[in-house]
């Protein structure tokens, strides 16, 4: 057993391990999409494959990193031989999010995994930033990494099938960075307190995560509760459904009814399903809760294979995680009555064989009952920042024309939305582009009474362009994206 009070103790040493991977990772990388924009994520796992802590990063990260864990679980392990991995079916996201787990050892016996997740700018294929519009299968989406062992070999062999290899192989070797620091601290823990203690902490801090989220499950009102939405495909809406149950201190989303994998790459494999609706977990319930495995022993997450939610390969996905993810954690928050955010991460990929730029562009988020909606942040499953506007224009051929708050688009109510962002760039080379975007056709709901946010827009040079685009850009040409605003809450007051 472990007392209450060394227990907090160490429970807020293994976030602090965690943070400090993740300063590690972002101050040591040379892309602007993770130093700049901190696009990466960090977390400790035990022995058995459990996430134990996790740093505050991004959500879409950090509730799908357990199967790229599980994914190695099997393997043989020794001290600093690291595993990496991307493959959306074997424990990744998208392609891009590429992930590295590093072994921990103590007195000669496995007893953690570091492990982190980067977006890196670029993975290969056909398109710069490996996020095309248009992608059917994985392989159009960029270099498809199975797990295997990272080393001096393997960056060099993966970086050459990418873009700016000499960065992709600073981001791959901070990565490794980070987790021998969290091995490190760990084995410092490890001496200052003794094995058992450790251990003991492991656990308790997972059955701790895990009573605080049945006691928030219990103040829910027992019952279920039913939420439909789209995505705006290429060729179509695609619907999710949702049907939530509480049952005491459980409880079940149940995505049965949703639409069948489809042709596009809004596709998500099931590990990115659960990520969203972990999140959705996490605001309905009580976000001081340890983020750990334990918080989500009490719910059951169940879609369809072979559908949208639990796609089988070789189906895209590189919309899926950024943009399926932002719209299922809708779906569990509006089912639980919420007022929704933008419900999209607005992707932006500009570049060529020689220079690649990624961004996702905030939003407006939806209102609370108690409280304005907050405008201009990344919404939900998003939590990076921007780029710089100097650092931007340093590093790419690329103009900031307008950077600004997209006054009144968030949605009236007895509490307001929050308003939407316009970004507006120009062009000053020869460049392609590729956005991967929602909520342009339908408006973010409000709640309660309250309004919808505006809808979001894509812009070439003021022509309208759809939600899923891709072209080319010739200096001087500008393309402007106006985020969407959150929905509003309640009825407004007279």
């Amino acid at each position: 057993m472990i007392d209450p009070v060394q227990l907090q103790v160490l429970t807020g040493a293994l976030r602090a391990i965690c943070e400090e991977m993740g300063a590690v990772l972002i101050q040591s990388a040379h892309s602007a999409n993770i130093k700049e924009r901190r696009d990466a994520s960090t977390a400790l796992f035990d022995s058995r494959g459990e996430m134990v802590m996790q740093a505050e990063h991004i959500p879409v990260h950090l509730g799908a990193m357990p199967a790229a864990v599980a994914a190695v679980l099997g393997e043989h392990h020794a001290p600093e031989r690291s595993w990496v991995l991307n493959d959306p079916y074997q424990g990744g996201t998208h392609l891009p999010d590429i992930t590295v787990i590093t072994p921990v050892f103590a007195d000669h016996d496995l007893i953690a995994f570091a492990a982190n997740r980067a977006h890196h700018a670029d993975v290969g294929g056909p398109t710069p930033g490996s996020m095309p519009a248009d992608s059917h299968t994985l392989h159009d989406e960029g270099v498809v990494i199975s797990a295997r062992v990272l080393d001096e070999d393997a960056i060099a062999e993966l970086s050459g099938q990418m873009r700016q290899p000499e960065q992709r192989r600073a981001d791959l070797r901070a990565q490794l960075a980070a987790n021998r620091t969290g091995g490190r601290r760990l084995s410092e823990l490890w001496d200052r307190f003794g094995r058992e203690t450790v251990l003991a902490a492991f656990r308790e801090v997972l059955n701790y995560a895990e009573r605080r989220t049945r006691a928030c499950l219990e103040e829910l009102e027992d019952g279920t509760r039913r939420a439909r939405d789209v995505l705006e495909g290429r060729d179509g809406d695609l619907e999710i459904a949702l049907t939530a149950t509480v049952d005491g201190d459980r409880l079940t989303l149940d995505f049965g009814g949703t639409a069948d994998q489809h042709d596009g790459n809004l596709n998500c494999p099931l590990a990115v399903t659960r990520s969203a609706c972990y999140f959705a977990i996490r605001v309905l319930t009580d976000p001081d809760i340890p983020p750990s495995a334990g918080a989500y022993r009490p719910v059951e997450v169940r879609a369809p294979e072979g559908s949208l939610l639990n796609a089988r390969p070789p189906a895209a996905v590189a919309g899926g995680n950024v943009e399926t993810s932002s719209r299922v954690a809708d779906v569990v928050l509006g089912a639980f009555g919420r007022a929704l955010g933008q419900g999209t991460m607005n992707n932006v990929v500009i570049g060529s064989q020689d220079v690649v730029y990624y961004e996702t562009i905030g939003g407006g988020q939806g209102a609370c009952p108690e409280a304005e909606g907050p405008s201009a942040v990344h919404v939900a499953m998003s939590n990076t920042l921007n780029t710089p506007v100097e650092a931007l224009e340093l590093e790419f051929p690329l103009r900031i024309v307008e950077y600004s708050q997209r006054r009144a688009s968030g949605g009236r109510g007895r509490h307001s939305g929050g308003d939407g962002v316009i970004r507006e760039v120009e062009a000053m080379a020869p460049l392609s582009f590729s956005l991967l975007t929602e909520r342009r056709r339908h408006a973010p709901p409000g709640a309660n009474g309250g309004s919808p946010g505006e809808p979001g827009r894509n812009l070439l040079d003021g022509e309208e362009l759809p939600a899923k685009a891709s072209g080319e850009l010739n200096p001087g040409q500008r393309l402007r994206i106006e985020t969407p605003g959150g929905g509003g809450f309640g009825r407004p007051q007279r």
